[in-house]
């Protein structure tokens, strides 16, 4: 595989650390699919950097590795036309990882919204993170953990990559990825492009207890692998408008999470729009609109959920997708660094080392 693509090279991926859902599809999928026919697509499983707050589950991360796989052939994801890769499997991740650190200031790390809030959400905030560094247990955070964000641009630095779909959430890592990159290019000579962040159709769906984003560490989600009647008590249970006391008060859908899904996933958009004025009049219960979410989104899942059913019975024939992604991928890589350690001069021996 040549490392210079005849169509632009994307790369995007996930870490391992549980199932796929809708939240995922929208805000990132649903453009790999599309983007497939249009790109030289290499889709990452990081599990290197799954390891940085997940190395008490590595069993969960060894499932996962394959869970992922099997959700992203069932959205429809083809490993014929992309590369499947396991970060892992191709260890220049880990060394071109190792070299942008060393062209990568600590602040950016230090600045970097996302990986703040993350910090905060494993220890706490305020007072709380105050006390849990005086008590060590601040410890939890890990140097792995700390420079993920110099993981994800060797991760996409090293395909030489110009386009990065992914979640409204990773835009601050792509930024710094682009950042990451002017400054090696400065310091050796142009190497790698910058690369362009891409955000889904729907930039972050509320999760269904009503909170602003579905997280699957939070449990507020639905997964890609749920059945019918999973999806059903889900959306049953879903956070409406809570000034809405009832279904004869007029309201705004824009008020009620429900209708983010329907705008999202729902095709029969006549549908969609009588649902919305009959709310504006108050002529509708949450009730109804519910029902018609269900049969919406499960009819969205069918296909999916055919498709996953067909790869989870052949759990060989995905891992040997997994190997074969990996394989080309590295091949890839070995070009990249090998142009890397030319440009940083740190190839001691060759020549006799002179």
């Amino acid at each position: 595989m040549s490392n210079e693509p005849t169509l632009k090279r994307i790369l995007t991926g996930a870490r391992p650390t549980g199932p796929l859902h809708l939240g995922h599809y929208v805000g990132a999928l649903e453009n790999w699919v599309r983007l497939q026919d249009e790109y030289d697509c290499h889709f990452l499983i990081a599990d290197y950097q799954a390891l940085g707050d997940h190395l008490d589950d590595i069993l969960g991360i060894r499932r996962s590795v394959l869970e992922v796989a099997i959700d992203w052939l069932a959205v429809g994801l083809n490993p014929e036309q992309s590369t499947f890769v396991v970060q892992s499997y191709v260890p220049e991740h880990a060394e071109l990882a190792m070299l942008l650190a060393m062209v990568t200031p600590l602040g950016w790390l230090e600045r970097n919204p996302t990986l703040k809030a993350e910090r905060e959400q494993i220890e706490g905030d305020g007072e709380g993170a105050r006390q849990q560094e005086s008590s060590g247990r601040g410890e939890r955070i890990s140097v792995g953990f700390f420079t993920y964000p110099v993981s994800q641009a060797a991760d996409i630095a090293l395909p030489k990559a110009h386009l990065v779909p992914v979640g409204e959430d990773q835009i601050p890592h792509i930024e710094m990825t682009r950042e990451v990159v002017r400054r090696f290019n400065r310091m050796f000579g142009d190497t790698f492009p910058e690369p362009e962040g891409l955000v889904g159709r729907v930039a972050r769906l509320p999760g269904t207890d009503g909170q602003s984003k579905m997280s699957k560490s939070i449990g507020n989600a639905i997964y890609l692998k749920d059945d019918v009647e999973t999806v059903n008590r889900k959306i049953r249970g879903m956070y409406t408008d809570p000034t809405r006391v009832r279904a004869d008060i007029p309201a705004e859908p824009e008020g009620n999470p429900v209708f983010a899904y329907h705008d999202a996933f729902n095709d029969d958009k006549a549908e969609v729009n009588d649902l919305k004025d009959r709310y504006r009049q108050g002529k509708v219960g949450d009730v109804e609109v519910k029902q018609k979410l269900a049969v919406a989104i499960n009819r969205f899942m069918d296909p999916i959920r055919e498709r996953r059913t067909k790869y989870e019975e052949q759990p060989q024939a995905v891992a040997e997708i997994l190997m074969e992604g990996s394989r080309n991928s590295k091949q890839v890589a070995e070009a990249t660094m090998h142009e890397v350690r030319e440009k940083m001069g740190i190839l001691y021996l060759k020549d006799g080392g002179r």
